[in-house]
C-alpha cells in the first residue's frame, strides 16, 4: 500500500518545483525585456536569453516566453518573424551539414573496408598458391602483414559503427529541427505580420 501511494507526493512536489522554476524564468524574461526597453537597446532572442539567464531553447519551447519576446520585438520594429525564421534556418543548416558530413565519412569507411577485405583475400590466395615455394621468413612476413590488415579492418569496422551512430543522431536532430521550425512557423502565423513604424514620417 505504501509503495502505491509514496510516489504521488514526490511527483506532485517535483511538478510544483518545475512550475516555480518556470515561473521564475518567465519573470526574469519580462524584467529583462523591460530593462532592454529602458536602455533603448536592440531586442533579440540572444539578448533576452543572456539577461534573463535562460537558454534560447527555453525561449523557443515555452509558449509564454516566445510570445513575450516576439511581442517585444514587434513593438520595437525588429521583425521577429524574419529573425526567428533566420535563426532556425541557421540551426537546421548546421545539422544538415553534419548529417551530410557523416554520410560522406560513412561511405568512405565502407569503401576502405571493401578495399582492405579484397586485399586480404588476394594475400590469402597467394599464400595458398605459393606457400610451398616460400621460405619461413617470407611466410612470417606475409602472415604479419595479414594480421595488420585484419587489425585495420577491425578498426575500420569500429569507426564505421561510430559514424553510423553519428549519422543516426544527426538525422534524429534534423527531424527534431523540422518539428521545431514547423512549430515556430505556426506561432509566427498566429502572431500575424509585424507592424513597422516608418521613422521618417513626422508626427501628425
Amino acid at each position: 500500500m505504501n509503495t502505491a501511494t509514496t510516489p504521488k507526493p514526490r511527483t506532485a512536489a517535483a511538478l510544483a518545483a518545475r512550475r516555480r522554476k518556470t515561473q521564475a524564468a518567465l519573470e526574469r524574461i519580462h524584467q529583462a525585456i523591460a530593462r532592454i526597453r529602458r536602455e533603448k537597446a536592440q531586442i533579440s532572442v540572444a539578448a533576452v536569453a543572456r539577461r534573463a539567464d535562460v537558454s534560447r531553447t527555453f525561449l523557443y519551447d515555452n509558449v509564454e516566453a516566445r510570445a513575450a519576446v516576439a511581442a517585444a520585438m514587434t513593438q520595437a520594429g525588429e521583425h521577429p518573424a524574419r529573425t526567428l525564421a533566420e535563426q532556425n534556418d541557421e540551426r537546421e543548416a548546421t545539422w544538415r551539414e553534419r548529417a551530410l558530413n557523416a554520410e560522406d565519412a560513412l561511405k568512405a569507411a565502407h569503401t576502405e573496408i571493401l578495399t582492405q577485405r579484397t586485399r586480404i583475400g588476394e594475400l590469402l590466395g597467394h599464400i595458398r598458391d605459393l606457400e610451398v615455394e616460400w621460405t619461413e621468413e617470407t611466410i612470417q612476413r606475409i602472415t604479419a602483414e595479414n594480421t595488420n590488415l585484419k587489425k585495420r579492418v577491425r578498426q575500420l569496422t569500429t569507426d564505421n559503427r561510430t559514424l553510423d551512430e553519428r549519422l543516426k543522431a544527426a538525422r534524429s536532430n534534423l527531424r527534431f529541427q523540422d518539428r521545431r521550425v514547423a512549430d515556430l512557423e505556426a506561432c509566427i502565423a498566429d502572431l500575424g505580420p509585424p507592424t513597422v513604424i516608418d521613422s521618417r514620417t513626422p508626427p501628425g
